[in-house]
Protein backbone atom coordinates (compact mmCIF):
# COMPACT_ATOMS: atom_id res chain seq x y z
CA UNK A 1 0.00 0.00 0.00
CA UNK A 2 1.40 3.36 -1.06
CA UNK A 3 1.52 6.13 1.55
CA UNK A 4 2.05 9.67 0.28
CA UNK A 5 2.94 11.86 3.26
CA UNK A 6 1.72 14.07 4.67
CA UNK A 7 -1.59 12.33 5.26
CA UNK A 8 -4.89 13.69 6.57
CA UNK A 9 -6.14 15.13 8.78
CA UNK A 10 -4.16 18.17 7.69
CA UNK A 11 -2.78 20.92 9.88
CA UNK A 12 -1.72 24.34 8.60
CA UNK A 13 1.85 23.04 8.29
CA UNK A 14 1.02 19.71 6.61
CA UNK A 15 -1.43 21.35 4.19
CA UNK A 16 1.27 23.82 3.20
CA UNK A 17 3.76 20.96 2.78
CA UNK A 18 1.29 18.96 0.64
CA UNK A 19 0.69 21.97 -1.62
CA UNK A 20 4.43 22.62 -2.06
CA UNK A 21 5.07 18.95 -2.88
CA UNK A 22 2.34 19.13 -5.52
CA UNK A 23 3.82 22.34 -6.96
CA UNK A 24 7.27 20.75 -7.12
CA UNK A 25 5.94 17.66 -8.89
CA UNK A 26 3.96 19.67 -11.46
CA UNK A 27 6.96 21.93 -12.12
CA UNK A 28 8.96 18.80 -13.01
CA UNK A 29 6.59 18.39 -15.99
CA UNK A 30 7.01 14.62 -15.53
CA UNK A 31 3.54 13.02 -15.92
CA UNK A 32 4.61 9.74 -14.28
CA UNK A 33 6.03 11.52 -11.24
CA UNK A 34 2.95 13.73 -10.88
CA UNK A 35 0.57 10.77 -11.23
CA UNK A 36 2.05 9.02 -8.18
CA UNK A 37 0.31 11.56 -5.91
CA UNK A 38 -3.11 10.37 -7.09
CA UNK A 39 -5.05 7.21 -6.26
CA UNK A 40 -5.38 4.65 -9.05
CA UNK A 41 -9.10 5.54 -9.23
CA UNK A 42 -8.68 9.31 -8.90
CA UNK A 43 -11.38 11.52 -10.42
CA UNK A 44 -10.63 14.95 -11.88
CA UNK A 45 -12.53 17.77 -13.39
CA UNK A 46 -9.99 20.00 -15.10
CA UNK A 47 -11.73 22.92 -16.80
CA UNK A 48 -14.40 21.08 -18.84
CA UNK A 49 -12.46 17.81 -19.10
CA UNK A 50 -13.08 14.81 -16.87
CA UNK A 51 -10.16 12.48 -16.13
CA UNK A 52 -10.65 9.15 -14.38
CA UNK A 53 -7.79 7.05 -13.08
CA UNK A 54 -4.05 7.46 -12.66
CA UNK A 55 -3.32 6.16 -16.18
CA UNK A 56 -5.62 8.81 -17.67
CA UNK A 57 -3.85 11.45 -15.56
CA UNK A 58 -0.56 10.54 -17.26
CA UNK A 59 -2.13 10.91 -20.71
CA UNK A 60 -3.76 14.20 -19.77
CA UNK A 61 -0.47 15.65 -18.49
CA UNK A 62 1.47 14.45 -21.53
CA UNK A 63 -0.98 16.31 -23.78
CA UNK A 64 -0.95 19.36 -21.49
CA UNK A 65 2.82 19.82 -21.52
CA UNK A 66 3.07 19.32 -25.28
CA UNK A 67 0.84 22.44 -25.57
CA UNK A 68 1.94 24.46 -22.52
CA UNK A 69 5.66 25.09 -23.06
CA UNK A 70 8.14 26.51 -20.51
CA UNK A 71 5.53 25.91 -17.81
CA UNK A 72 6.22 27.47 -14.38
CA UNK A 73 3.68 27.14 -11.56
CA UNK A 74 3.14 28.57 -8.09
CA UNK A 75 0.49 27.09 -5.78
CA UNK A 76 -0.60 28.22 -2.34
CA UNK A 77 -3.04 26.77 0.16
CA UNK A 78 -6.27 28.69 0.54
CA UNK A 79 -8.06 26.57 3.15
CA UNK A 80 -7.98 23.08 4.62
CA UNK A 81 -10.16 20.83 6.73
CA UNK A 82 -9.73 17.16 7.56
CA UNK A 83 -8.87 15.40 4.32
CA UNK A 84 -9.49 18.37 2.00
CA UNK A 85 -7.33 21.25 0.81
CA UNK A 86 -8.36 24.24 -1.32
CA UNK A 87 -5.56 25.74 -3.41
CA UNK A 88 -5.13 28.78 -5.59
CA UNK A 89 -2.46 28.91 -8.26
CA UNK A 90 -1.02 30.72 -11.24
CA UNK A 91 1.26 29.45 -13.95
CA UNK A 92 2.93 30.92 -17.01
CA UNK A 93 3.51 29.19 -20.31
CA UNK A 94 3.66 29.79 -24.04
CA UNK A 95 2.26 27.98 -27.04
CA UNK A 96 4.25 26.75 -30.04
CA UNK A 97 3.75 30.14 -31.73
CA UNK A 98 5.42 32.01 -28.86
CA UNK A 99 2.21 33.47 -27.41
CA UNK A 100 2.50 33.79 -23.62
CA UNK A 101 -0.26 33.16 -21.08
CA UNK A 102 -0.78 33.37 -17.36
CA UNK A 103 -3.30 30.83 -16.17
CA UNK A 104 -5.07 31.44 -12.87
CA UNK A 105 -7.15 28.98 -10.95
CA UNK A 106 -8.47 27.26 -7.90
CA UNK A 107 -8.41 23.59 -7.04
CA UNK A 108 -10.34 21.57 -4.49
CA UNK A 109 -8.55 18.41 -3.39
CA UNK A 110 -9.76 15.40 -1.40
CA UNK A 111 -7.39 12.72 -0.09
CA UNK A 112 -7.72 9.16 1.14
CA UNK A 113 -6.14 7.88 4.37
CA UNK A 114 -2.89 7.07 2.52
CA UNK A 115 -2.47 10.71 1.46
CA UNK A 116 -3.29 10.02 -2.21
CA UNK A 117 -5.58 12.47 -3.95
CA UNK A 118 -8.89 10.88 -4.85
CA UNK A 119 -10.69 13.97 -6.18
CA UNK A 120 -9.37 17.09 -7.93
CA UNK A 121 -11.66 19.84 -9.19
CA UNK A 122 -9.81 22.60 -11.08
CA UNK A 123 -11.21 25.87 -12.40
CA UNK A 124 -8.70 27.66 -14.64
CA UNK A 125 -8.72 30.87 -16.68
CA UNK A 126 -6.06 31.71 -19.27
CA UNK A 127 -5.01 35.33 -19.70
CA UNK A 128 -2.84 36.29 -22.69
CA UNK A 129 0.21 38.29 -21.58
CA UNK A 130 3.15 39.88 -23.36
CA UNK A 131 6.54 38.27 -22.84
CA UNK A 132 7.66 41.37 -20.94
CA UNK A 133 4.74 40.93 -18.49
CA UNK A 134 6.00 37.55 -17.32
CA UNK A 135 6.71 37.23 -13.59
CA UNK A 136 8.03 33.66 -13.22
CA UNK A 137 11.66 33.43 -14.37
CA UNK A 138 13.36 30.72 -12.35
CA UNK A 139 15.10 27.94 -14.33
CA UNK A 140 12.67 25.23 -15.42
CA UNK A 141 11.92 22.84 -12.58
CA UNK A 142 11.36 23.41 -8.88
CA UNK A 143 10.68 27.00 -7.81
CA UNK A 144 13.62 28.13 -5.63
CA UNK A 145 12.83 28.51 -1.93
CA UNK A 146 13.82 32.19 -2.01
CA UNK A 147 11.49 32.98 -4.94
CA UNK A 148 8.40 35.03 -4.00
CA UNK A 149 5.20 33.10 -3.31
CA UNK A 150 1.97 33.64 -5.21
CA UNK A 151 0.50 36.27 -2.87
CA UNK A 152 3.59 38.43 -3.43
CA UNK A 153 2.50 39.08 -7.02
CA UNK A 154 -0.93 40.52 -6.26
CA UNK A 155 -2.81 38.28 -8.62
Amino acid sequence: MTIKTPVPPFTRETAREKVRLAEDAWNSRDPERVSKAYSVDTHWRNRAEFVDGREAVVGFLQRKWLRELDYRLIKEPWAFDGNRIAVRFAYEWHDDSGNWYRSFGNENWEFNEQGLMIIRHACINDCPIKAEERAFFWPLGRRPDDHPELSSFGF
